[in-house]
């Protein structure tokens, strides 16, 4: 990494495989010269690894609407309601693996050339593609807290059925570490403080609708940093935002699980 971006455009440039490699060694180029980039991810970068969006037809918020299952609220007054939830959640995402584009953002901050992910996801797919930096914004699936006395524990196949497990200690029915509408959201001071040194963030598989998450693109934006898009359509609309510098600089166009790999190769390749 060398020196900072050379380019902070108003105009959006689309890059589709195959064509506009002018735009595409100019966003190569700009990558090189980040200081620090950061990577924010949604639900669209687990699609090929086979787990549906929660928004999506057929996706969990279908089934469970979210305002009877999955708030705080529910959970402190009918825990087995939030555990039916959970319970789908963690079925869903049983023998998932990761994908190619967990592989490429790993093998970027492998070496050295992404300083940390922050996603709105609780799958653990990119730590089990080998990224160490990883901030869970909306927790994670991996295991239940007690939010009596905090004890965390692994989850195990048996918490998928039978009796809603309850905390050894209190007693308690735990609670699955994911957050839930009506929570604060996790580590919120270490991705402020990680973004705050962003010069050039990746915005992969969300339509940053859901704040805080929602707010990073613009902070970076703000500072004079970059924003590469990978999605299947635009979806840092300008009109969402307040500056004059507002979208992405430049937009990655098709499936991510494609888009993303060959980007980050290319990374790798111009080092």
């Amino acid at each position: 990494m060398k020196n900072e971006p050379t380019l902070n455009v108003a105009i959006m440039k689309t890059i589709i495989p195959g064509k506009n490699e002018e735009y595409l060694a100019e966003a190569l180029q700009n990558y090189a010269n980040a200081q620090c980039p950061v990577a924010l991810t949604g639900a669209g970068i687990s699609v090929a690894s086979g787990i549906a969006d929660f928004r999506s037809p057929g996706g969990l918020w279908s089934v469970f609407s979210p305002d009877k299952y999955a708030s705080i609220d529910v959970f402190h007054r009918q825990p087995e309601k939030a555990w039916k939830l959970y319970r789908a959640l963690g079925q869903a995402l049983q023998n998932k693996k990761p994908n190619s584009a967990h592989q490429g953002l790993a093998n970027l901050e492998q070496e050295g050339l992404l300083a940390g992910i922050v996603t709105q996801n609780v799958d653990n797919l990119h730590q089990v593609a080998g990224s160490r930096h990883v901030l869970e914004i909306h927790g994670d699936h991996q295991h239940l807290q007690c939010l009596n006395c905090g004890d965390l524990v692994p989850v195990v196949p048996e918490h998928y059925s039978g009796d809603i497990p309850l905390c050894k200690h209190c007693a308690v029915p735990y609670k699955p570490n994911v957050v839930l509408f009506g929570e604060a959201v996790r580590h919120l001071e270490e991705i402020q403080e990680l973004i705050m040194q962003c010069d050039l963030l990746l915005v992969i598989g969300t339509s940053a609708n859901v704040y805080p998450a929602a707010g990073l693109p613009a902070l970076v934006r703000e500072r004079g940093g970059l924003i590469y898009e990978f999605n299947l359509e635009p979806a840092l609309a300008a009109a969402r935002w307040t500056s004059h510098n507002s979208g992405s600089n430049y937009f990655f166009e098709g499936d991510l699980s494609h888009t993303l790999p060959s980007f980050c190769k290319a990374v790798l390749h111009s080092k």
